[in-house]
């Protein structure tokens, strides 16, 4: 029996949320996320709890407020910032595609690591392939359908392996719960640069294009697409948790992680030392197809933001630019003498420098255009919550460049 019309809407509505919020879930738990994790955790321990906590109250009120104002009114980010504030639609596109730009070394520099610890291939030559096979696929519609397919599969796998070593590092709970509430020490660089990782720059508007463009917006979606927002986050938000248990396990246990040097894998020296050689090559799958959905997603997003500047812009046109930006990309990647684990740091600082910029406009807009709002009654302990992270990435952002462009020159 074929589906009432009604049926078919639920269930496309339905892909189309599952879709937004896959996009935002494995763009908010990359390459970028993964390397960070490691890193801040081997160097800050169990007090890193607390910044793993931030991020996720921070990432939970940032995109509640972005999905909500895009959704009502449906609009996308570039045409919000000129309607708050008229010409501030291009300045946050040229800083979306800048750290989109930054991202996509990182992305590449992730790639390359995972093929690192696959196949023990040297980071610039496992980024090269990477870029170039991330290219060809963004190219063939068939390898894409099939990439999303096998990126789900590899998810699951992640989610599983994380829980594995999560068990088998047999981490300090007690210590680490102790600390997310009541740290040692805060450090304002190391969850900024989380933040960043995760809703800075073109990940923070991602999902809610995409519902755009599955005939989403308007009031009457608002409930149902904070609703699937609120769920992705807290299944990322946990997927993260644990990523940071499994590798605190291993640095308590006395396993020195590197992290500066040229070939440094944090994230793969953890998996390895809990779960052995096997561990090893199958997170570096795992990292490696992470880092190529990424390139992809990070370029096409990013050059979205183009019809800011060229409205009516043709999808060839734009999908001409994407692989021109992930050839750019791939040249910076080449050209820069910063490990790639520090790269992956550094972007996420970087996009977390930007995240405040677009905050404030859309909190704005929240706050004071109901023009543009649709006569939608605002929940006040959302714009409350809004206006505090607002003004909160701001001050971290402000008391975090110098560590985080200090990210480019690790010591050796």
């Amino acid at each position: 029996m074929a589906a009432t019309p009604d049926v078919g809407f639920a269930r496309s509505r339905r892909a189309s949320l599952i879709g937004a919020v896959f996009l935002m879930a494995t763009s908010a738990v990359g390459p970028g996320f993964i390397t960070q994790t490691a890193t801040f955790t081997a160097t800050m321990g169990a007090a890193f709890a607390f910044g793993i906590l931030a991020s996720i109250l921070i990432d939970l009120v940032v995109q509640l407020n972005i999905w909500r104002v895009v959704t009502v009114t449906g609009l996308r980010a570039p045409e919000i910032a000129n309607a708050a504030l008229p010409g501030s639609g291009y300045l946050l596109a040229i800083l979306i595609i800048v750290g989109g730009l930054t991202f996509n070394v990182g992305n590449i520099a992730g790639a390359g690591l995972g093929l690192n610890a696959l196949m023990g291939l040297d980071t610039t030559w496992g980024g090269l392939i990477s870029a170039v096979i991330a290219a060809g696929i963004f190219s063939s519609r068939r390898a894409g359908i099939a990439i999303d397919r096998i990126i789900v599969v590899l998810g699951v796998l992640m989610m599983a392996m994380t829980v594995f070593v999560a068990l088998a590092s047999n981490p300090p709970v007690g210590e680490a719960l102790r600390q997310t509430v009541m740290p040692d020490t805060i450090n304002f660089a190391t969850i900024t640069t989380i933040v960043g990782g995760t809703v800075g720059g073109y990940i923070t508007y991602a999902g809610a294009h995409r519902l755009l463009d599955s005939g989403l917006g308007g009031v009457d979606n608002v409930d149902t697409v904070s609703k699937a927002a609120l769920r992705g986050i807290l299944v990322t938000g946990v997927m993260r948790y644990i990523l940071f248990l499994a590798i605190l396990g291993v640095v308590a246990s006395g396993v020195v992680i590197d992290v500066s040097s040229q070939s440094a894998n944090p994230a793969a020296q953890a998996f390895q030392a809990a779960a052995g050689e096997m561990g090893l090559r199958a997170f570096g799958l795992i990292l490696w197809a992470a880092g190529i959905t990424s390139i992809i997603g990070a370029a096409y997003t990013s050059m979205s933001f183009m019809s800011a500047f060229r409205p009516g812009i043709s999808e060839g046109v734009r999908n001409r630019a994407t692989l021109v930006f992930i050839a750019i990309t791939l040249i910076a990647f080449m050209s820069v003498g910063t490990p790639p684990a520090a790269l992956l740091v550094f972007v996420g600082g970087f996009n977390g420098l930007i995240l405040p910029v677009g905050l404030t406009l859309f909190v704005y807009v929240a706050w004071r255009r109901a023009d543009l709002m649709h006569g939608h009654r605002y929940p006040r302990w959302l714009l409350v919550a809004g206006a505090v992270v607002c003004a909160l990435t701001w001050y971290m952002g402000f008391n975090a460049i110098g560590p985080i462009f200090a990210f480019l020159t690790p010591s050796a």
